[in-house]
């Protein structure tokens, strides 16, 4: 009877060594392939960067952390499907992801479904944060945030000065919304508007639309697309000899392979970022950013895709803050103590305000916007 009872409690103290030494599961889906796939990529390389960093240094909670990374495949139905097959297959108590505001906006209502919280990383369409949806946690500056920001502390430093823009976005959430922030903004400060054009994110040829922002005039183009697309407009751009000069909005252009897949097409273009691994002292938390910049390089990754791939690591260090701050791994403790942290994250610190209808807010971190320019195929300070 004795060895029965000893048994039993050795099974059971086994079992419950077992179930604390289980991995702690973080869900990510991104565009790992299609129209944005490299934007999406570099994301999910900054996150595995930041779960082996944190592994390596003991985890959390005394567990390590599993990364279950799926594949949107740049569609909005299959973000879906991925967020449905880590919420209820895999059973993760929170989410990083999804790139694009479209894809973000398709898996929102799932998240009330499993009520399991999501850290936006990219997406900036402000539907995302003022629709009503409380397991909303973003990182990452809405369009309405980045055009503030561009034209109280950038849009005096061009030389000569912008007075008349057009705009040229992918036709979706994140650039229709660009678009009307942007123009807004620019308004405000007297700036005249001549044309606004759209694209499918699939398209290829450009030159239409091109060709009616040259025929508008005027000084600078602001486009809002991925990298891919970027990089088409811009040799397209110099094929028809447009006399603008270039601003990329949204922070995922991603200029090191701009340089590298447009050439000469890119010099002389702008670009708004929310991190700069060229000149890491410009980042708030010097320190850490040297130190992603490094652990970075020493795993591999194409260090073009540091300005992307920030975010995956600030979204893992935001979700283990949080794990932490719980004191255990399940997503109603997780969403509440989401309310609690202040990370010291690459772009800044992270800490929530409540953004949208009162008693069902979201979650919105301020971070930190810089502008940066190619010219003779390097990325200098304008």
């Amino acid at each position: 009877m004795r060895k029965s009872v000893f048994l039993v409690l050795a099974l059971a103290s086994y079992a419950a060594s077992a179930i604390a030494a289980e991995p702690i599961k973080i869900g990510m889906t991104e565009p790992l392939t299609g129209d944005i796939a490299a934007s999406g990529t570099y994301v999910a390389d900054g996150a595995k960067v930041a779960v082996s960093v944190i592994n390596r240094e003991g985890g959390v909670l005394g567990r390590k952390i599993q990364l279950i990374l799926e594949d949107n495949k740049s569609n909005p139905k299959e973000a879906v499907a991925t967020a449905e097959k880590l919420l209820s297959g895999d059973k993760v108590p929170v989410l990083l992801g999804a790139w694009g505001s479209t894809l973000t906006l398709a898996i929102m209502p799932r998240l009330l479904d499993y009520k399991v919280p999501m850290i936006v990383e990219t997406a900036s369409s402000g539907k995302i944060t003022t629709s009503g949806n409380p397991y909303i946690f973003r990182i990452s500056p809405p369009s309405s945030l980045e055009a503030k920001a561009f034209a109280d502390k950038i849009l005096n430093s061009f030389d000569p000065p912008i007075k008349k823009a057009s705009m040229l976005v992918v036709n979706n959430d994140w650039g229709r919304g660009a678009a009307d922030e942007f123009t807004k903004v620019l308004k405000s400060k007297g700036i005249e508007i001549g044309t606004v054009e759209t694209m499918t994110g699939d398209a290829t040829d450009i030159s239409a639309q091109l060709a009616k922002i040259k025929q508008a005039g005027g000084d600078t183009v602001f486009v809002t697309t991925g990298i891919e697309q970027l990089t088409l407009v811009l040799k397209q751009a110099q094929e028809q000899r447009l006399p603008q000069r270039f601003v990329s909005t949204g922070g995922a252009t991603a200029p090191d392979q701009l340089i590298d897949q447009a050439g000469s097409a890119a010099d002389g273009s702008y670009h708004i970022v929310f991190f700069t691994p060229w000149f890491p002292e410009e980042a708030p938390h010097t320190d850490l950013a040297k130190a992603f910049i490094a652990e970075w390089k020493k795993q591999g990754y194409n260090p073009a895709g540091l300005t992307d791939g920030y975010r995956g690591y600030d979204g893992i260090l935001t979700a283990v803050a949080a794990i932490k701050k719980a004191g255990k791994a399940e997503p109603a403790a997780i969403r509440d103590a989401l309310w609690q942290i202040e990370v010291k994250g690459i772009n800044g610190d992270i800490k929530f305000n409540k953004v949208g209808p009162s008693g069902s807010e979201s979650g919105q971190s301020t971070p930190n916007i810089f502008i940066v320019q190619i010219k003779g195929g390097k990325v200098i300070k304008p």
